[in-house]
C-alpha cells in the first residue's frame, strides 16, 4: 500500500532555509528556490548535476566504503591501487583523481573504522534512505536523515560519524538532524555524533544532545517543513512572484552559487 504524501525535513532544507549565524551574507533564499522548486527545469536541472567537490565527497565515501569490504587492502602495498581501479578514478579529471589518491592514502594510515561494530556503512550511492515519520502536535512530516556511518560503542551508545571533504566545516545543526532520528531509530540506546574529515583527518568534538534540545530540532524541522510547503504552493500558482517568495540575497554569496549563469540578480561578475 503506498504511503500517503506528507512533507518532509531534512538538514539539507534546514541549511537552505536559514542562515548560520555570522554567515547571513552567504546565505540567499532564492538558491532553495532553484534547489527545490524549480530542480526539474532543464536550465536548473543541469547545474545540479555533481561538481567537483560532490563528486570528491561520494568518491571519498565510496573508497572507505571498499577499505572496509576488504579491511586486507589497508596494508597492501597497492592497495590504494586497486581502490582506486574499483572506483574506476582513470575517467575522473586529474584533480579529482589526486585528491581522492591523497584521501585513500591518508585513510590507510588512520583507518578510523578498523574495529568498530559498524551498525551502517554508505557507499554513497544508494540515495535516499526511506524516511521516518514524525509527528509535532497535529502535524505530521517525513524526516529525511541520511548518514554516512553509523557504529555501536562498547557501552552500546549509538555513534553517527558524518564523512567530510576539503573546507567543509562542521555544522552542528546536521549533528542534531542525525541524533533526532537516531531517537526515533535506536530510542533504546543513547547516541552521539560526530564528523571527520577524511582528507585533513581533522575529526570534531563528539556531539550530544538532550531531549529539550532533541524536541527543539523537531519543532524547528517541522516549521520549516511546512513553511517550505506553503512558499512551493505560492510559487505554483504564481510563478511570476518566484523573487518574492524566494528572495535573492546578491553579493559575496554569488561567487559561491551554482545558479550564478542562470539568476538575474547575480552580481558575482562584479565582485570578481
Amino acid at each position: 500500500m503506498r504511503q500517503a504524501w506528507l512533507p518532509f525535513a531534512s538538514y539539507n532544507l534546514w541549511s537552505l532555509s536559514n542562515s548560520r549565524v555570522g554567515q547571513e551574507f552567504l546565505f540567499c533564499d532564492m538558491n532553495r528556490g532553484f534547489k527545490k522548486v524549480r530542480q526539474k527545469e532543464p536550465q536548473v536541472k543541469v547545474l545540479l548535476e555533481d561538481n567537483k567537490h560532490q563528486r570528491i565527497g561520494k568518491l571519498a565515501q565510496a573508497g572507505v566504503y571498499e577499505f572496509y569490504q576488504d579491511p586486507k587492502l589497508l596494508s597492501q602495498s597497492d592497495g590504494v591501487e586497486k581502490v582506486a581501479a574499483i572506483l574506476k578514478l582513470n575517467q575522473e579529471p586529474e584533480e579529482v583523481q589526486e585528491r581522492i589518491i591523497r584521501i585513500l592514502k591518508n585513510y590507510c594510515k588512520e583507518p578510523i573504522l578498523v574495529g568498530k561494530q559498524i551498525i551502517q556503512l554508505s557507499k554513497g550511492d544508494e540515495g535516499f534512505p526511506s524516511p521516518i515519520i514524525i509527528q509535532e502536535g497535529s502535524y505530521c512530516f517525513n524526516l529525511y536523515a541520511p548518514t554516512d556511518c553509523t557504529f555501536k560503542q562498547p557501552d552500546g551508545t549509538i555513534h553517527i560519524l558524518d564523512f567530510k571533504t576539503g573546507k567543509s566545516d562542521f555544522d552542528r545543526r546536521q549533528a542534531y538532524v542525525y541524533l533526532l532520528a537516531a531517537s526515533y531509530l535506536y530510542p533504546q540506546q543513547p547516541s552521539v555524533a560526530s564528523f571527520y574529515n577524511l582528507e585533513i583527518g581533522l575529526t570534531s568534538d563528539i556531539i550530544i544532545a538532550t531531549s529539550e534540545q532533541l524536541k527543539f530540532v523537531q519543532i524547528e524541522l517541522q516549521d520549516i517543513a511546512k513553511q517550505h510547503e506553503l512558499e512551493k504552493k505560492r510559487y505554483w500558482e504564481n510563478p511570476d512572484d518566484f523573487a518574492t517568495i524566494f528572495p535573492p540575497n546578491p553579493g559575496t554569496s554569488c561567487n559561491y552559487c551554482i545558479f550564478s549563469s542562470i539568476c538575474k540578480f547575480s552580481v558575482c561578475e562584479v565582485l570578481r
